[in-house]
């Protein structure tokens, strides 16, 4: 049985012809309650998007959810692997823009009084 290079599946299973990249791939990144970290990726095939969200939360090794048909949403800061993994389940690299990380609000300063 062979496998493919590039999703690492055997190859009667092989996602990566199946993958248009006609418009590019938007990795963005969002602070949500409790000052948590979101990867949003936006721009996957509909139709491929649930193999697709599957195969990035496998390696990544992380949670995760699809969001109005066509958003992937995973659960913490990905920025340092996410270009990799898109790259080897069958992205171009230059379809490929990498936002960058908000700004963490500042804390709320804790005056306590003496008694």
């Amino acid at each position: 049985m062979a496998i493919c290079p590039k999703c690492g599946l055997p190859e009667e299973l092989c996602v990566c012809k199946e993958i248009k990249t006609t418009e590019g791939i938007k990795v963005s990144f969002d602070r949500r309650k409790y000052r948590k970290v979101v990867t949003i990726i936006d721009g996957v095939d509909k139709e491929n998007i649930d193999n697709t969200a599957r195969e990035i939360k496998r390696r990544i090794g992380c949670g995760g959810t699809i969001r109005d048909g066509n958003i992937i949403e995973l659960q913490g800061d990905h920025k340092s692997k996410i270009e990799d993994v898109l790259v080897k389940i069958g992205f171009l690299k230059e379809t490929i823009d990498v936002g960058i990380l908000p700004k963490e609000p500042p804390r709320p300063k804790i005056v306590r009084k003496r008694r």
